[in-house]
């Protein structure tokens, strides 16, 4: 069993991913850290010296192995549904869940985040708007369910996770 969690910086990927496999016995992989690992520099240094599209060759070739693997709960990165590659890889292998957040909880959690390259704008906020613009319709597109994480504490946010995966005969309930 996979379940891949998908959705905008600050949604809540990589803190509801672990709790989410530590409450489901499931291993936690967070792509962008993957790539990080893999690459031996962190994500804006990727972006400065090879750019976006050389950014997301590297996620694409990561998403794909890791897609491949079983029982883990993984954390992909905000643009991930940018490719189809990685859109396919996502929904054949695993279950998708769309952690779907507004501009304003993203802001407030990315503002003090130094590791975010398309953050670094003049006006974060137009940013944000612009990439969720592209991006909404593909998280929507790809996910088995939607779950919004606005104002909410994490761990109410993995029960409702739990509770939709019993309910769809995913998991097996108590």
């Amino acid at each position: 069993m996979n379940i891949f969690l998908i959705g905008p910086m600050g949604a809540g990927k990589s803190t509801i991913g672990r709790m989410l496999s530590q409450e489901l016995a499931l291993e936690f992989v967070d792509v962008d850290r993957e790539i990080e690992e893999r690459a031996g520099a962190n994500i804006p240094w990727i972006f400065d010296v090879e750019g976006e599209i050389g950014f997301r060759d590297r996620e694409e070739m990561v998403v794909d192995d890791l897609t491949q693997s079983n029982n883990q709960v993984l954390a992909t990165g905000g643009g991930a549904v940018l490719r189809a590659a990685n859109r396919a890889c996502l929904q054949s292998r695993g279950f998708v869940v769309y952690l779907d957040t507004s501009i304003e909880q993203q802001l407030e959690r990315t503002s003090k985040d130094k590791n975010r390259p398309l953050l670094r704008a003049d006006n974060p906020q137009e940013v944000l708007e612009r990439l969720m613009e592209i991006r909404d319709p593909l998280y929507r597109l790809t996910s088995d369910l939607i779950v919004k994480t606005d104002r909410r504490h994490p761990r109410g946010v993995v029960s409702d996770i739990v509770k939709q995966l019993v309910r769809q005969g995913i998991i097996a309930g108590d």
